[in-house]
């Protein structure tokens, strides 16, 4: 499956977030291009452990059944798929500052490896393994590059 611990992926969403323009049209959905990699960079910082957010009633009693299929294959996730309230950003944050923030947060999580995923369960799919976490990071950028033709 396609993740960020394999250095082909992170070389892949590297080179599609400097394809990335501040006024690159989006696909579907509400955010602007920088609020995406903002959104993008909280989702990151949660993976590593930089932010602990609670587990969603939701994802108490629908996480594991939906967690089976995110896991199970590498379809991309779906357009308009809903958000965790903690990652919305409703700010226009600077694009540069933005993208070079993901970056380092992309190239921090490749390079820490599985050590560096945290223990803290996902908001909605509970307790995770490294290798989810870098699954899911890796669906998680392609979801929002592709929103944005990148």
């Amino acid at each position: 499956m396609k993740n960020l611990f394999d250095s082909d992926r992170v070389a892949e969403v590297q080179r599609r977030l400097a394809q990335l323009r501040p006024n690159s049209e989006r696909q579907w959905g509400k955010m602007t291009p920088s609020q995406m990699l903002a959104h993008c960079s909280v989702a990151m910082e949660t993976a590593l452990g930089d932010r602990k957010p609670p587990r969603m009633f939701l994802g108490r009693v629908f996480g594991g059944m939906v967690k089976r299929k995110m896991f199970g294959d590498d379809k991309p996730l779906d357009r308009n798929s809903p958000t965790a309230p903690f990652l919305v950003v409703r700010e226009q944050p600077e694009f540069e500052a933005e993208r070079a923030r993901l970056s380092t947060l992309v190239d921090r999580f490749a390079k820490g490896g599985p050590a560096a995923c945290t223990a803290h369960p996902h908001t909605f799919f509970g307790p995770m393994t490294p290798g989810e976490w870098a699954i899911l990071m890796y669906k998680h950028a392609d979801h929002h590059l592709r929103q944005f033709g990148a």
